[in-house]
């Protein structure tokens, strides 16, 4: 009974409408900022490292260059403040989490890219 309960809340509080985006993919996060009475978009993009729970509480991780250092930054797939996701570039991956991104600069930070058909 009480999943049943946790279902109907989480498909409540879920998007309709959610991009299919794997592991290894360069994505633009568009996300909505406060400031003040305005409120803008802020667009961050890297590379998506890490995927993580599952309904309304998917979360997924990404990782970008700034200024020499590493930015890792964690959303969540369903929250409000998600205006939308844009998948740039598909990466292969054989991994689930692609924390060993982290010890790497330069080129060898670079994935390959996977072919669309």
């Amino acid at each position: 009974m009480s999943n049943a309960i946790m279902d109907m809340v989480n498909k409540a509080n879920q998007k309709e409408e959610t991009p299919k985006f794997d592991i290894g993919d360069t994505v633009d996060v568009h996300t909505k900022i406060l400031e003040g009475a305005k409120e803008r978009i802020q667009v961050f993009s890297g590379v998506v490292i890490g995927r993580s729970g599952k309904g309304s509480q998917e979360m997924f991780m990404v990782r970008r260059i700034v200024a020499g250092e590493g930015v890792e930054r964690k959303f969540p797939v369903h929250s409000p403040r998600i205006d939308k996701i844009e998948v740039k570039r598909s990466g292969v991956t054989r991994r689930a989490k692609l924390y060993f991104l982290r010890d790497r600069v330069g080129k060898a930070v670079r994935l390959k890219e996977r072919r669309r058909v």
